[in-house]
This record gives structure tokens, C-alpha cells and sequence, in this order.
């Protein structure tokens, strides 16, 4: 029997500092170059060459401004700060790459549903089907006043609005334009035949929209869907409309109860256990041997910010830790913010120390060092104990990060079968999924088609 392959997606931003802080001050690391084209086709490049299946792009609207009420850490550390449009990456990394997938994070609580519609369109047919969208509802209050709201948009009340957000964007991508709307036939002059071209017609409680989809049916049409709600409302969501779900596990017990939890949810909607995807943030750290990974691992934290991490961690729950002495317990406090964040804390035995020290190296993932054989041991202790289908690698030092892990830990996978050794043809569906280009009948969106 085979075993299960490991999916890989490379976890990035488009700015200096996003999961691991600090460590943009490392002499090797080159995360301040995020402003030029070079530093993302030479990274789609290093990933194409480790077979990575996906680069996935992190996003936020707004700043991280809950820490010392102030923005002063996130500007001296660089926290997701500046942070550029992620989109406008993939047509230049499209173009060095055939096979890398991109899963784009964006936010629908800010951005009509019609225009994003011709964006991802025009995307997926640019990079030939190799689009993805990590479908986000905001959490920041900095970013709901910044586009003019009082506050955020309640927790739960942000996926009603997503929900029809979806349902307008299923109109669009798969029920406007049939199948064979396109003639293409310069001697009977019609590019697109009339009759196969409909108009939307949506009227809801968030979207008023009547209109075509401007743009032709892409290899996709639509994207493949990321989605990273755990709350019970998040993961009705999930179960509904996601295809890859991104979670952050702290130890394999929780991580599976975490896992099931999803697949359920999938099977609920209708759906296979297997229709969703799931993935685990990761850091890794890889040596020839175990004595030179824990080396690299020191002289890495001689360089990461905790307290950066804590203030970034201060947005995610919208609670100022710094106003807590080093020892004095944290109160939890129920807000709008990552509800997967806060829970954490809701024992209330958490302190400023306890936190600053999980945030050794800049961020709260859990990290793995060692040698080529240790991690891929751990790798695959994960994916089988937990039901995980792969991780969400971060960056640590830029590209050092997944050059190591490509040159030591992808053969080592290889040699041992759990990692394929060439891609699948085809779009970012089918190389994940090995079906269809389209979204599989039993998935809520295929119910648009005309």
C-alpha cells in the first residue's frame, strides 16, 4: 500500500515580517526585498524546483495597533507592516513557474463581489488554472474603521455576509457563461454566442447584483477555495464552501480532534470527509545532523522578536498584553477577534512571561528541528496521528527556510515515498485533489450551473 503523499504549501505575506518576527534583522535573510518582482519569481522558482504544490499568501486589512494601543512595535519590527496587495504577485510568478499553485488571501467584508469575481477570473486564466482564495472576513477593528465602519462586523454575523458572498460569486464564476458560450469563429464573426450568456440576477440581504461575469470561463472557474474558521460558525462555513482548511495546532491530540471536526463539517454539508483538504502551520528547522539544526535554531532566536510576537498576538485576540506585569495572570475576554486565538486563553493561566516565551522565535508555531531523517519522522508522526493532508511551511530566515527544507527534507520524503516526485498535470484542483478542473457535484457551488 502507498503511502499517503504530504502536501506542501510555502506560507508567506507580502511584507517583511509575518509569522516568525525579527528575524527580517538576520544577516542572510532578504524578507526587506518583498517590494520587488525578483524576490517573488526567484522564490516561485526555489518552490517550483521542491514540487511545492502551493504558495499561500497571507493578508491583512488594517494594522496591528492593539499592543501599547499604539502601532510603534509593529513599525520598529515591521509586524505585517507595510504590507502590499498579494494579488498582483501572481501574474509575474505565473509567468517563471508551470506547475506552482497560489492561494490568495482576501478580504470580501471590503471589496465587491462582482469586481473580485473579473480579478480571480482573470487570474486563473493567466496562470492557467493554478489559482486559489483564502476567503477572509477581517478581524481587525483598525481595518473596519479605516473603510469606514464604527466598529467590526460581529463574529458570526461577518459568515452570514460571506455566505452570500459566496452565493453571488458561484452565480458569477459558474452560472453566467455556459460551457460552450465561447465559439471563437472568425468567419461567422461570433467570438461568444448570446444565448449562452446570462445574466445575474442576485438580490439579498448584503448584495444587490444585476449583471454578466466580465469575463470568459477560466480553467477553474472557480478558484479552489482556503478557508481557516475553527469557531463552530467558521466551521459550519468550512463545511459548506471550503476546499483546503488551514488550521494552527498545538499538539497532535488537539490537532485531530481539530481535524475530525472539519471532516465532519464536510459530511454535514452533504460532502466526503476527504473533500476537504486540511493543513497545519509549521516552522522547520533542518541541519545535516540534529547538532548543526539546533545550532541554526539558536543563532535564529538570537535574532526573533518575542515581544514583536506578542504584539502581534495582541491584535489576534484584541487584548493589550502589555498591560499585564511579567507574572500576572491574563484575563480572557470575549471580542470579535480570531476566535481560535482567544480560546486559548480562556483558562485564564496565561501570563506575559509564559507568552513572550512561546514566542521565542516570533511567532506561536510549533517548530520542528532536527536532522533530514528527525523532521521527516515528525512529519509523518503528524500526518498520521493527526489525519492532517500536509502543512503551511513558514518562512524563518528568507529563502534559507525552504531552501533547507528543499534540499534536505524534500528527498529524504521522496526516498521514503511519502512525497511525489513530480507534479500532476493539470490545474491547482487537479493536482490536489486528482479530479476535475471544476468543483465536484456534491459541492454546494456546482448547484449554480446552468
Amino acid at each position: 500500500m502507498s503511502k499517503k503523499k504530504i502536501l506542501l504549501n510555502a506560507f508567506n505575506m507580502n511584507c517583511i515580517g509575518h509569522i516568525n518576527h525579527g528575524l527580517w534583522t538576520h544577516p542572510r535573510d532578504n524578507s526587506t526585498q518583498y517590494k520587488t518582482l525578483e524576490y517573488w519569481t526567484e522564490l516561485a522558482q526555489i518552490l517550483e524546483r521542491g514540487l511545492f504544490d502551493g504558495l499561500f499568501i497571507a493578508d491583512i486589512v488594517g494594522v496591528y495597533d492593539v499592543y501599547q494601543n499604539s502601532i510603534d512595535v509593529p513599525l520598529k519590527e515591521s509586524i505585517q507592516l507595510p504590507v502590499n496587495d498579494p494579488l498582483l504577485l501572481v501574474s509575474a510568478m505565473a509567468a517563471v513557474t508551470r506547475n506552482l499553485g497560489f492561494g490568495l488571501t482576501a478580504n470580501l467584508t471590503y471589496e465587491p463581489p462582482y469586481l473580485f469575481a473579473r480579478r480571480m477570473s482573470t487570474l486563473d486564466h493567466l496562470s492557467r488554472g493554478r489559482v486559489g482564495w483564502n476567503i477572509v472576513t477581517g478581524y481587525l477593528d483598525s481595518a473596519a474603521k479605516a473603510m469606514g465602519l464604527s466598529e467590526q462586523v460581529e463574529h458570526d454575523r461577518r459568515y452570514d455576509q460571506a455566505d452570500e458572498y459566496l452565493e453571488v460569486l458561484y452565480k458569477l464564476w459558474e452560472g453566467s457563461w455556459e460551457d460552450d458560450a465561447v465559439l471563437n469563429d472568425p468567419q461567422a464573426r461570433v467570438y461568444a454566442q448570446p444565448g449562452k450568456v446570462h445574466k445575474v440576477e442576485h438580490h439579498g440581504e448584503f448584495y444587490q447584483v444585476e449583471g454578466y461575469h466580465l469575463c470568459e470561463p477560466s480553467p477553474q472557474r472557480t478558484p479552489v477555495l482556503f478557508q481557516a474558521g475553527s469557531s463552530e460558525r467558521g466551521l459550519l462555513f468550512a463545511g459548506r464552501h471550503a476546499e483546503c482548511v488551514f488550521i494552527s495546532g498545538q499538539n497532535k491530540a488537539s490537532t485531530k480532534i481539530q481535524v475530525d471536526k472539519v471532516r465532519a463539517s464536510a459530511v454535514e454539508a452533504g460532502r466526503k470527509p476527504d473533500d476537504i483538504k486540511v493543513f497545519m502551520g509549521l516552522n522547520v528547522i533542518v541541519g545535516a545532523t540534529e547538532e548543526l539544526a539546533w545550532r541554526k535554531h539558536a543563532e535564529y532566536l538570537s535574532y526573533a522578536s518575542a515581544e514583536a510576537g506578542v504584539a502581534h498576538f495582541s491584535a489576534s485576540t484584541a487584548i493589550d498584553f502589555s498591560q499585564y506585569e511579567l507574572d500576572e495572570p491574563i484575563q480572557y475576554v470575549k471580542s470579535n477577534a480570531i476566535q481560535s486565538a482567544t480560546k486559548n486563553l480562556q483558562n485564564n493561566d496565561w501570563t506575559r512571561r509564559k507568552l513572550l516565551d512561546q514566542h521565542a522565535l516570533g511567532g506561536r508555531y510549533i517548530t520542528l528541528v532536527g536532522s533530514p531523517e528527525q523532521v521527516a519522522d515528525e512529519l509523518e508522526s503528524w500526518i498520521s496521528a493527526t489525519g492532517l493532508d500536509g502543512f503551511n511551511l513558514t518562512r524563518i530566515v528568507t529563502p534559507e527556510s525552504y531552501v533547507d527544507f528543499i534540499d534536505m527534507v524534500i528527498p529524504e520524503l521522496q526516498r521514503r515515498g511519502s512525497y511525489k516526485t513530480e507534479y500532476a498535470q493539470g490545474t491547482l484542483r487537479e493536482k490536489v485533489f486528482h479530479g476535475t478542473a471544476r468543483l465536484p457535484e456534491q459541492h454546494t457551488g456546482s448547484t449554480y450551473r446552468p
